[in-house]
Parts: C-alpha cells; sequence; structure tokens
C-alpha cells in the first residue's frame, strides 16, 4: 500500500482565504458543498487542478493543509483520470494550515507551493 502525503493544498479565492483567516476556519466553494466534501490537490495534482478549474482567474492563493492533523476527516478518493485526491469530510480549520499565499508560478508554468 502506498503511503499518502501528509500535505495537501487547496486553492482558495480571495474571498475564501478571508473567510479561512477571519472565521478560522473555511466551510467550502460552492462546487465543495454542491459534492459534500472539501477538494484539495497533492503537490503534483495542484498545476493540473488550477489550469483545469482555476483558468484565467486572478488573485487565487494557495493553502497548505496537514493532512494528518485532520484524521478520519480525509478521505482519499479517485478522481480526475482515476488519480486518488485528498477530500475533507469537514470545514477546513485554520489550525491545519501550515502556511499560505497568493498564487505565484514558476518559469515552467508550475504552480509553486506557499512556504515553500
Amino acid at each position: 500500500m502506498t503511503a499518502h502525503p501528509a500535505v495537501a493544498y487547496k486553492v482558495l479565492t480571495a474571498p475564501q482565504m478571508a473567510e479561512l483567516l477571519d472565521q478560522g476556519s473555511f466551510s467550502g466553494a460552492q462546487i465543495d458543498l454542491a459534492d459534500g466534501y472539501i477538494h484539495l490537490s497533492t503537490a503534483a495534482q495542484l498545476t493540473e487542478t488550477v489550469d483545469k478549474h482555476f483558468a484565467g482567474q486572478c488573485d487565487l492563493f494557495v493553502a497548505a493543509v496537514d493532512l494528518v492533523q485532520l484524521g478520519d476527516a480525509v478521505r482519499w478518493e479517485e478522481s480526475r483520470g482515476g488519480q486518488l485526491f485528498p477530500h475533507i469530510y469537514s470545514a477546513l480549520p485554520l489550525l491545519a494550515v501550515t502556511a499560505h499565499g497568493a498564487l505565484q508560478r514558476g518559469a515552467d508554468g508550475a504552480v509553486l507551493l506557499p512556504g515553500a
């Protein structure tokens, strides 16, 4: 059995980032609320997620999430292309966010990880 990464990433709009910081938790974007869980991506999945679901959007942020702190609220489920993605079946508490920052890309176009 392959071990899953201990950290995953959530892409947030500016108002969503403000909610997380001001309220101490984030209940989810519209798609998260509709699906019943908060969508996250691993570091390897992050750039494709941004390109597919946030194309053309500005003022985006990336939050690094400590999955270990979230315990049983995290489920790894099959999604895009058969890949396993981490999903949170609860609100995202600010205490589980280890780093965050404005979405930036490297020279190769890859999304840079916050705190890296």
